[in-house]
């Protein structure tokens, strides 16, 4: 029958079929319509903005009030036609607006075949019979100039290839290419390499030499760990590294009061207690991983859970970070302006293609900041008459220097040695520091953090899966990626890195910023961070940047963490008060809870020899358990004082407990075995190299 409507009556000549109205409905039920799923990051959106513009609603939508606790809205939408593919060519539709402009959405066939509102039989076609399904194809038009085009996947990770990313994972254009975007990928997650070992080493007592080594271990770990993973774990553009995960319980077992009274080389024998420590927890996370009990803890953890959890990592320093800044607020504070004016406000500025100013905010705020404090340094403006920079603060009789201490030790940029007493050349090798010690009570404190670690990764592999590859990995992937992550873990505590090597969380903003997710460049550029290594003058330059540069990095770094960690609630609904409460509570009593530990037993006038900065981490010598076992004192003390811990605990209980359908809850969506043994794109993907896997196929827990 025809339609006396006049907006939707034929034009004459015009054999197009007219394209109906549509109501735009929230994102949750417009995403449930349509299959769609948010990108991670919204940088990687085609429009300048990083939003998806909807389509204006009719005027009988309009005063519809949407229903947040259910996701939809309460008046009944009307129906929202989906493009179809015509002869294996994708179609665009055009969406009517009132306005003058118009958004026209243009969306990838699925990977099956692509199905609309149709039910595939076994071969394929509709349950109809017919081989094309959903309504009738629009044809293909021009698309105008005052519309917007907007790249849409069906299914968030699947469909055709990723017009976002300049290489997706198997991408190989050229060796050139590849190592400049691998460089550029390094460089841009050069904080997360280099900044833990900057805090560890100086809190275990050590020399600016003693620092020097680490960062040099650090970075031939990194790219030696980073080729295992991109070839026997995962398979994904990930680096490995240190992670801040691990800082926490690494300052924690540093200021264990058995190592408070040493004397001596505090260093050599802190370091010893965190390599045993570490390999008992990596060993035990590489049998989480290859046992195949990760594939089963995978149920339990879903966004709801990854959010606060990894949020919780960053918002646990906040004793750390500015207090460090303000021991010279001129430098400390200009470093932390920079990079937010970089990686904020110039951050759509291009140079050659390439948003250098987003991509490099933080060695470039670094560089900035440490010509400044250098010139500052050199015209005399932190010297003061007769005050040596080298005596220590003890021995200073003079009231003068006394009062400048402060600034002489914190905003010279002269004050360290690293970089003239470092080699040329240095070779990393395991047991450099000397055979590890085993105490059980630090090596549980690290396993239930290799727990936390593992949670860490989990999240990173489905981001960046969504971004790079095909489809997301299957179960047995993730397995074998937590378990190659343990094995690596091992070999960080054989070298002695001070913390365990996992995924860096950054990895995922790296990605969606940069839009490289090739597999070989991050291969390529983790050789060249084994060269570097081998450099001892690199070590000795990185060891040699000032701690008040290295505390406003890192504030900027730990915001990051904590917003990457909240931006996996993207999955969820957010707007549910399920989430929200459950999220809540999480970061709430993650920062509560261990403030009651750290203050339990401490009186206000007690002196402790200890930094204001480091008390957090004292927590074993005064918390609340007090039973007759003294190992499961420390461990209980430690650990419900980690702030990620309690995060944790309090989100995979609550997300587990409390009803609420997989939509609502954001259910990680992990590919299937059999599916993905018969979809050759995954395989290319998540199959070990060397036709190694074939020798493991039996083992269906770890692998494809």
């Amino acid at each position: 029958m025809s339609n006396s409507h006049p907006k939707s009556r034929p034009i004459p000549g015009n054999n197009r079929p007219p394209a109906p109205e549509s109501a735009a409905l929230p994102p949750s039920s417009w995403a449930k319509k349509t299959g769609f799923k948010p990108k991670f990051s919204g940088e990687t959106n085609a429009s300048d903005s990083g939003q998806i513009s909807l389509p204006p609603r009719p005027k009988e939508q309009r005063d519809a009030q949407p229903d947040l606790e259910a996701g939809r809205v309460k008046a009944t939408p009307l129906p929202v036609p989906p493009p179809a593919a015509v002869n294996g060519v994708d179609t665009v539709v055009a969406v009517p607006a009132e306005n003058k402009d118009q958004t026209v959405v243009k969306r990838r066939r699925d990977s099956d075949g692509g199905s609309w509102g149709a039910k595939k039989d076994g071969s394929g076609h509709g349950a109809n019979g017919a081989g094309t399904n959903g309504p009738p194809p629009v044809p293909r038009r021009a698309v105008a100039r005052n519309e917007e085009v907007i790249d849409v996947e069906d299914d968030g990770f699947a469909g055709g290839r990723h017009t976002h990313m300049k290489y997706e994972l198997r991408d190989t254009p050229g060796l050139v290419p590849i190592g400049l975007y691998g460089f550029q990928h390094y460089l841009s997650m050069l904080g997360s390499l280099i900044l833990i070992p900057l805090v560890i080493v100086p809190a275990m007592g050590g020399t600016y030499e003693d620092t020097s080594t680490v960062v040099s271990t650090v970075l031939f770990v990194s790219g030696v760990t980073t080729l295992l993973h991109t070839s026997f774990g995962s398979r994904l553009p990930l680096i490995q590294g240190p992670s801040f995960v691990y800082l926490a319980p690494a300052l924690a077992i540093i200021n264990s009061p058995e190592f408070q009274g040493l004397n001596g080389n505090n260093f050599k024998h802190i370091m010893k207690e965190l390599q045993g420590a570490i390999i008992i927890a990596s060993a035990f996370q590489t049998i989480l991983g290859y046992s195949g009990l990760m594939s089963v803890l995978l149920r339990l953890i879903n966004p709801v859970v990854v959010a606060p959890t990894i949020a919780a990592v960053g918002l646990s320093f906040y004793s750390y970070g500015f207090p460090r800044v303000g021991t010279c607020l001129e430098i400390g504070a200009v470093q932390i302006l920079l990079v937010i004016m970089f990686s904020l406000y110039l951050r759509k500025i291009s140079v050659f293609g390439h948003r250098v100013f987003l991509i490099y905010a933080v060695p470039l705020g670094l560089a900035i900041t440490w010509a400044a404090a250098f010139l500052l340094t050199e015209a005399g403006v932190y010297s003061y008459k007769d005050c040596d920079a080298n005596i220590p603060a003890s021995n200073i009789i003079s009231d003068h220097c006394r009062k400048h201490v402060s600034r002489i030790k914190h905003c010279r940029v002269d004050t360290s040695h690293a970089l003239k007493s470092s080699p040329w050349f240095r070779f990393p090798y395991p047991l450099q520091w000397g055979t590890p010690v085993f105490e059980w009570k630090m090596a549980l404190v690290m396993c239930a953090v290799s727990i936390i670690s593992s949670v860490d990764s989990v999240g990173s592999y489905h981001a960046s899966s969504l971004l790079a590859a095909s489809r997301p990995p299957t179960r047995g992937v993730v397995s074998r990626g937590i378990g190659l992550e343990g094995l690596c873990s091992v070999l960080a505590g054989l070298w002695g890195t001070g913390t365990g090597s996992t995924t860096i969380t950054e990895n995922v903003h790296t990605i969606a910023v940069t839009k490289m997710g090739s597999r070989r460049a991050v291969e390529l550029g983790a050789c060249a961070l084994i060269l570097l290594s081998l450099i001892g003058k690199v070590g000795g330059f990185i060891a040699s940047i000032p701690e008040v540069m290295v505390a406003a990095l890192l504030c900027f770094m730990w915001a990051m963490l904590a917003a990457l960690g909240l931006s996996n609630l993207r999955y969820s609904e957010a707007g549910s008060s399920r989430n929200i409460i459950i999220v809540g509570l999480s970061l709430f009593l993650s920062l509560s809870v261990p403030s009651y530990l750290q203050q339990y037993g401490i009186s206000p006038n007690t002196n402790s020899s200890v930094p204001s900065y480091l008390q957090p981490y004292i927590v074993a010598t005064h918390g609340p358990f007090h039973s007759k076992y003294g190992g499961l004192n420390y461990f209980l003390n430690t650990v419900l004082s980690l702030n990620m811990v309690i995060a944790f605990l309090v989100a995979v209980i609550l997300d587990n407990t409390v009803p609420g359908s997989q939509q609502e809850r954001g259910v990680y969506v992990w590919s299937e075995t059999e599916a993905a043994r018969r979809e050759p794109a995954i395989t290319k993907d998540y199959e070990l190299p060397f036709r190694v896997g074939r020798i493991f196929r039996w083992v269906k827990w770890v692998g494809l």
